[in-house]
């Protein structure tokens, strides 16, 4: 494949490089005549082990040469590989400087050719980007449109400074986020030879992964760092601690808790949480990571309360009340901190769940529904099909079959919000995810 490298930063080098090793004819292009002159001469213009033998057998072989002429660049390849830099700026936006200038170079060279190109960001951009300034640009420059004359994707970069090679050959998974399926064709082509999963996404998703991995190994840094000033302060050796820790690949370190939804609940996190900052508090340990948790929890019941309160409707199903599914549990449970919250705005509300229901005749939550939430346990509709049929907006707070079932028959004009996202409801006409 014929590609073009639009900055030969750091990104840029290494996947100028890595592609030419691979066999792929390469133009790297940037605008520093010095970065031109050392890659053309042979040599890496970073220092990254083994990218020096890379660029000096492939500069040899002729897969690999530079140039400061960005447009030439793109008229002799098929596909271009944008790798400038996108600096932040002190309010902590994006300064998109050299991507308007990259894309206008870009344009320049669509303009005079006939043929498909394919333009890939390789540059790490906030969502938006791509439909906000990419594809305007470069239709405007080109006088040509995007998804018809010329294809735009995003191909998010993974690699890490020291182990780019190998991180370049053996990624967790390679990304490309595409609107049309001509525009990613190419890009799957260029990775066909990796052996890591594959996704195709759509454009913005494909851009919002990037800040959720970065955002998330941030948070990881500063959790390690919090349980082990607490842990320094208590006279506890927080590598066991954490080595212990990392152990769990069934909730730890895996997939679990990590899709978004409503609150956490239950007669463990809320408590533990509570437990750990205060104690972290009586030593004199600042953590406030760990002490945002309840808060920001606090919150996602806030926006669920908000959003039944936005559709103006008095009537309200309420389809599941412990904190989830399999339970009968109701300590903390954000749902019926929801419940309480309506309550107080005036709602009409009607609860169905059938945990609950076993739970007033022979549960352990017996004493607790009778004592602390006899007002709410009067509001526990009798089935499931009466709620539904009663209700000018249902919130669904289990993920429970009986529910998307029940929902299949609801007029277009009740408003479903969904905190779980039960599989099945999607396509109702009133349909409303908490946050997707």
């Amino acid at each position: 494949m014929k590609i073009s490298v639009l900055g030969l930063g750091y990104v840029g080098c290494v996947s100028a490089a890595c592609f030419a090793k691979l066999g792929h004819e390469v133009i790297g292009a940037d605008v520093n005549q010095v970065k031109v002159d050392i890659i053309s001469s042979g040599k890496s213009p970073i220092v990254e082990p083994g990218i020096e033998e890379y660029i000096a057998e492939t500069v040899k072989a002729g897969k690999l040469r530079a140039t400061t002429d960005a447009v030439a660049a793109v008229l002799e390849s098929d596909v271009s590989l944008v790798c400038v830099g996108t600096p932040g700026q002190h309010n902590g936006s994006l300064d998109l400087t050299y991507i308007r200038r990259v894309c206008e170079h870009i344009g320049e060279a669509l303009a005079k050719k006939s043929t498909y190109h394919v333009v890939a960001m390789r540059s790490t951009m906030l969502p938006g980007t791509i439909h906000e300034t990419v594809i305007p640009t470069l239709e405007k420059v080109s006088g040509k449109k995007a998804g018809k004359d010329f294809g735009v994707v995003i191909n998010p970069e993974f690699l890490r400074e020291s182990t780019s090679i190998y991180d370049f050959d053996n990624p967790p998974f390679t990304l490309i986020g595409a609107d049309d399926n001509a525009a990613a064709a190419p890009l799957e082509q260029l990775y066909a030879h990796l052996t890591a999963p594959l996704f195709v996404v759509k454009v913005r998703e494909a851009e919002m992964v990037k800040y959720a991995c970065n955002a998330f190994h941030a948070v990881k840094v500063v959790f390690a760092n919090e349980i082990g000033n607490i842990c320094k302060m208590l006279g506890v050796d927080s590598h066991p601690v954490m080595d212990v820790f990392c152990k769990d690949t069934k909730l730890n370190l895996s997939p679990y808790y990590l899709k978004p939804g409503f609150a956490f609940g239950g007669s463990c996190l809320p408590k533990d949480v509570r437990a750990i900052t205060y104690k972290a508090k009586s030593v004199d340990v600042d953590v406030p990571l760990l002490n945002s948790l309840n808060p920001s929890n606090r919150k996602q019941i806030e926006i669920a309360i908000d959003r039944v309160l936005q559709t103006g409707k008095k009537n309200v199903g309420i389809l599941g009340m412990s904190f989830k599914s399999g339970t009968d549990d109701l300590r903390e449970s954000p749902m019926v901190s929801l419940i309480e919250a309506l309550i107080g705005k005036g709602i009409k509300l009607s609860i169905f769940d059938r945990d609950v229901q076993l739970a007033r005749l022979f549960g352990a939550n017996k004493g607790y529904i009778e004592k602390e939430i006899p007002h709410i346990s009067s509001l526990m509709g009798t089935s499931l099909a009466d709620v539904v049929a009663g209700a000018q907006v249902i919130v669904v707070g289990k993920k429970e079959k009986e529910y998307a079932e029940a929902l299949q028959h609801v007029g277009s004009d009740v408003t479903i919000i969904d905190l779980v996202r039960l599989p099945g409801i999607e396509h109702l006409a009133g349909y409303d995810g908490l946050s997707w």
